[in-house]
C-alpha cells in the first residue's frame, strides 16, 4: 500500500456562491451522521495518532473538525461508505484510486457495497495513514477550508466521473444504434445472429461476420477458403454530440484506425453524432478515415448518406444490393 498519493492538483479553488446550488450533495452529511453515532474521544484520539497536531490546529481554526479532511478507522468501520467522499475529496477518480498504483484495490467493496473485505479490518489504520497524510497536503495547499469548499472539492471530482459515465453510455448506445442498423441492411443473408455478432453468407457463398469489439467499435471480417480471415472494415463509433469536443474523439478514431491498418483492415470507417461535421478538419485530424458516416443521418431512410452507408456496406460484405 502506498504511503501516501499526492491529492489534486487544483487545491487554489476560487469558491464562489455557486456553491448554494450544490447543497443536494450530502457527502458532508453523511460524514457528519455518522459521526454523530460515536464517541468523539476515540476520533480525537485515532487523529491525534495520525495527523500532527500544527494540521489539526489549522484545521480547526477554520471551524472544522479533523475528521472533515483526515479520515480514522472508527468513522471508516462506522460507515464504510465513507471511504468515497475522502477518495473524493482527495480528487481521485474510482480507476485512479483503486487501480494498480497505490494498493487500494481491495477496498473497493467498502464504497461500492458498504462493507469492509474480509481479512482488511487490520488494515485500516494503514489506509487512513496513507490518505491522511495525503490530506496533509492538501490542508497545506489551501489558504481556507469550510463545509461548503468541501463540497465543491467532492463535486470538482464528481462532476467529471459523472460526465464520463454519461460519456461511455452515449457510446455505448450509438455503437448499438449502428450495429442494428447494419443487422436491417444485411437481414436477407443473416444465418446467424446475436446481441454482439452476426454472420451473413456473402455472395460469393463465404462467410462474413459483424462483431462488437472494444478496438475498434465494430469490425467486418470475412472467412476465406483456406481459413484465413481477411480484415474488412474497421468502424470507430463517436457518439456524442458535444461538437466542441468532436475532434478530440475523431483524434481518438485515428488512433484506434492506425492500428486497424496494422491488422491489415481494407477500409477505416469513422461515424460521429454530430449533425455538423467540417470534412475538411475530420479527414486531416483522422488521415486513415476512409469514410465518415453522421449517424443521424445514415439512420434515415432516404437520404444520401443512408443510400451511400448501404451501398459501400453491401460492397464490403459482397452482398447484392
Amino acid at each position: 500500500m502506498s504511503e501516501f498519493i499526492s491529492p489534486r492538483p487544483d487545491l487554489q479553488i476560487t469558491f464562489n456562491n455557486r456553491l448554494s446550488q450544490l447543497r443536494n450533495v450530502f457527502l458532508v452529511d453523511a460524514l457528519l451522521n455518522a459521526v454523530s453515532t460515536l464517541n468523539l474521544e476515540v476520533i480525537n484520539e485515532e487523529l491525534r495518532s495520525l495527523v500532527p497536531e500544527v494540521t489539526l490546529r489549522k484545521v480547526a481554526t477554520w471551524g472544522l473538525r479533523g475528521e472533515i479532511v483526515f479520515p480514522v478507522p472508527s468513522i471508516l468501520r462506522a460507515s464504510p461508505f465513507l471511504l468515497g467522499y475522502y477518495r473524493l475529496l482527495l480528487g481521485f477518480s474510482q480507476k485512479q484510486f483503486y487501480g494498480n498504483a497505490y494498493g487500494f484495490g481491495p477496498f473497493k467493496q467498502m464504497e461500492e457495497l458498504g462493507r469492509i473485505p474480509k481479512g482488511r479490518e487490520k488494515e485500516l489504520q494503514d489506509l487512513c495513514r496513507s490518505l491522511c497524510k495525503s490530506a496533509e497536503m492538501l490542508v497545506k495547499g489551501v489558504k481556507k477550508l469550510d463545509t461548503a469548499a468541501v463540497h465543491e472539492l467532492t463535486l470538482l471530482t464528481l462532476g467529471p466521473q459523472f460526465r464520463g459515465g454519461v460519456l461511455n453510455l452515449l457510446g455505448t448506445e450509438a455503437t448499438e444504434r449502428v450495429f442494428d442498423l447494419i443487422k436491417t441492411h444485411v437481414a436477407s443473408a443473416t444465418v446467424e445472429s446475436s446481441q454482439r455478432s452476426l454472420t451473413v453468407t456473402n455472395a460469393a457463398g463465404r462467410a462474413v461476420s459483424v462483431e462488437f469489439s472494444s478496438d475498434p467499435d465494430i469490425s467486418i471480417t470475412e472467412q476465406l477458403p483456406s481459413g484465413d480471415v481477411r480484415n474488412l472494415v474497421a468502424i470507430e463509433i463517436k457518439g456524442g454530440r458535444d461538437i466542441s469536443n468532436i475532434h478530440n474523439r475523431i483524434g481518438e478514431a485515428e488512433k484506434s484506425h492506425q492500428k486497424a491498418r496494422n491488422a491489415g483492415f481494407v477500409e477505416c470507417w469513422t461515424m460521429v453524432g454530430v449533425l455538423r461535421l467540417d470534412l475538411d478538419k475530420a479527414r486531416r485530424e483522422s488521415p486513415s478515415t476512409d469514410r465518415f458516416f453522421r449517424i443521424e443521418a445514415v439512420a434515415r431512410p432516404g437520404s444520401k448518406e443512408f443510400t451511400e452507408f448501404r451501398e459501400h456496406l453491401l460492397a464490403r460484405i459482397g452482398l447484392r444490393d
